[in-house]
């Protein structure tokens, strides 16, 4: 970074914070998701991290350097508890800032979730189906991840751009990213802290393998023999000290928060580490609800 970068960054307010990584444990990481709980197979210990407010810089974060940005975001969804109501309006809204925000040719809508640093149980909805992880409430995701694994992303970013533009001219560039907003009253009081892609090495991350469920394995189940490579994954992160953290305070419902999962591009920052925080620097804090939609861009 320049001079004058540095000077910028180290002028704003700072919180100190413990952010939880991965830990020296079993070698098979899994995380296993349903209705209202996650759990990992591996160990998280929380080391304490300086984490910057990038409020009063918000223009000086970009893609292509952090890998994010706060947006103005105006949403026309009422009703966040209107299950319906975010299916009709919320991707094609996303869909519409997403491709604005990053230049790009086509933007293919992915699932959402509902996420509470309160109650979960009493969100969850009835269900006579299979547990989906997608379009529920969820807790915050409290270790530090990209909810992408790097080495499986280009075959699903080629499945993706096949189902809506078969037979199209095919694509040079893509990036996965998540649409991030708050919706509960500001400040809040387990916000969003992500890592400067510029601090984060190509080499860095652990793919931890996804598995939704009906039940959550105990024990020993949980280490069976699976077949993991058929799955979907994210990277999970050891403690490096060089790891440049930012979150953003008393965001509003009409703000988000666009952060890369994975650019195709790596001569950028391509993919920005995040997890949740509890910040008691602001009195009167609310907790946090918010809403994550994933998308892929596409360059054509």
């Amino acid at each position: 970074m320049s001079v004058r970068q540095i000077d910028i960054e180290e002028s704003v307010r700072s919180v100190e914070a413990a952010l939880n990584y991965l830990l020296p444990g079993p070698d098979i990481n899994r995380r296993f998701v349903s209705a209202g709980v996650e759990v990992n197979t591996g160990r998280y210990g929380p080391f304490v991290a300086t984490i910057r407010d990038g409020r009063a810089i918000r223009d000086h974060f970009s893609f292509d350097r952090q890998g994010f940005r706060l947006l103005d975001a105006p949403t026309q969804v009422r009703d966040f508890s209107d299950i319906a109501e975010i299916d009709r309006v919320y991707p094609v809204e996303v869909e519409g800032y997403v491709r604005e925000a990053f230049g790009a040719d086509l933007v293919v809508p992915m699932g959402w979730m509902i996420r509470t640093s309160g109650e979960v149980a009493s969100r969850q909805k009835k269900r006579d189906q299979p547990y989906r992880h997608q379009g529920g409430v969820q807790p915050p995701a409290g270790e530090v991840h990209v909810d992408t694994e790097p080495s499986r992303q280009l075959a699903a970013a080629r499945r993706a751009y096949d189902r809506v533009r078969p037979g199209g001219p095919g694509f040079r560039r893509f990036i996965i990213s998540s649409f991030w907003r708050t919706f509960s009253p500001p400040p809040q009081d387990c916000p969003l802290a992500l890592c400067d892609a510029r601090s984060v090495g190509d080499d860095e991350g652990t793919p931890n393998v996804l598995w939704v469920v009906d039940e959550i394995p105990q024990g020993d189940a949980m280490f069976a023999p699976m077949d993991d490579d058929g799955q979907m994954a994210a990277a999970i992160f050891r403690h490096n000290p060089a790891h440049r953290w930012w979150y953003f305070s008393n965001m509003t419902r009409d703000e988000a928060l666009l952060f890369k999962f994975h650019d195709s591009d790596r001569s950028v920052g391509w993919r920005t580490p995040h997890t949740a925080f509890w910040d008691d620097s602001l009195p009167g804090a609310h907790p946090r609800e918010s809403i994550e939609l994933r998308s892929i861009a596409f360059f054509e």
